[in-house]
């Protein structure tokens, strides 16, 4: 089963710039997207052949995550959960459209017992960027909060005999040097390097989460997910890996092979983002 998880940076503009493209030669069973920047009704209109639920922010023109599965796959809708907060807790306007949870059906190989119907919990995330020495930093960290307590609660249901959980997308926040092109001056002086945001990750991966990506390429440079759209950092691959596909040790387990979309040249993108494609067995 193929997932693929990538920031769109506005599903329209990506339409328009050839994103058809990508999708059709990719084929990804499970889609997860992130700054969609649409109602679920036009996300929709521009998956055709997907099955695709959305979560919009509140506030317009902002954010926006959505969960696509293809329609003639192996992959069955089932319940959603919209945000990361507790059920009875408001989340604040600027966490909306970054949290959804779809539940899938997934048809596999049977296994000693026979069964090969599998139950997946995908999440597709857009964690906040964050600002230096701004308000942005500290919602950033609240909505990290959050995070770090719905992680918990979702490995624990996986080691409990609850589905097994891939938790993908634009989490804003690099691991360490391997992840950027250049450590040495965004260290501790740009948010997504900030030693306090790493330490969130590193205590999921601490807990028993697994950095699908990254331990299929332990030692390996990268390979970035995004760059920034001034100057030659596309070029010159002056990159960040901030797209990740975070999953329960059980299903990384299941990981084949992982790789990043990049465009072939700068003209050729759709979006400034790369789509990350991780192959699992089932």
């Amino acid at each position: 089963m193929r997932i693929a998880t990538v920031n769109v940076n506005g599903i329209r503009a990506a339409a328009r710039k050839g994103m058809s493209g990508w999708l059709e030669a990719s084929a990804p069973d499970v889609l997860l997207l992130q700054e969609v920047r649409a109602d679920e009704d036009a996300a929709a209109g521009l998956l055709p052949g997907y099955s695709t639920r959305t979560w919009p922010c509140r506030i317009k023109g902002r954010a926006g995550v959505a969960v696509a599965v293809r329609e003639d796959g192996p992959v069955t809708i089932g319940e959603v959960r919209r945000g990361v907060a507790a059920s009875d807790t408001v989340e604040p306007d600027v966490d909306s459209g970054r949290w959804l949870e779809v539940d899938l059906g997934v048809e596999g190989t049977p296994g000693s017992d026979g069964v090969g119907r599998h139950t997946l919990t995908v999440v597709s995330a857009y964690l906040h960027s964050g600002q230096l020495g701004t308000e942005k930093m500290d919602q950033k960290y609240a909505h990290l909060a959050l995070v770090d307590a719905r992680m918990t609660e979702l490995l624990e249901s996986s080691e409990s005999g609850g589905p097994q959980t891939v938790m993908a997308g634009d989490l804003n926040v690099v691991r360490s040097e391997r992840d950027i092109k250049n450590w040495k001056p965004n260290h501790n002086r740009v948010a997504g390097v900030l030693d306090e945001e790493i330490a969130h990750l590193e205590n999921w991966f601490s807990a028993g989460w697994v950095d699908v990506a990254r331990s299929l390429a332990p030692d390996e440079q990268g390979p970035y997910t995004w760059w920034s759209q001034r100057g030659k950092a596309f070029d010159n691959d002056a990159g960040w890996r901030l797209d990740y596909q975070v999953a329960t040790p059980r299903l990384a387990a299941r990981a084949l092979s992982a790789v990043v979309d990049r465009a072939a040249s700068y003209d050729e993108r759709w979006s400034d983002h790369a789509p990350l494609v991780i192959e699992y067995a089932f």
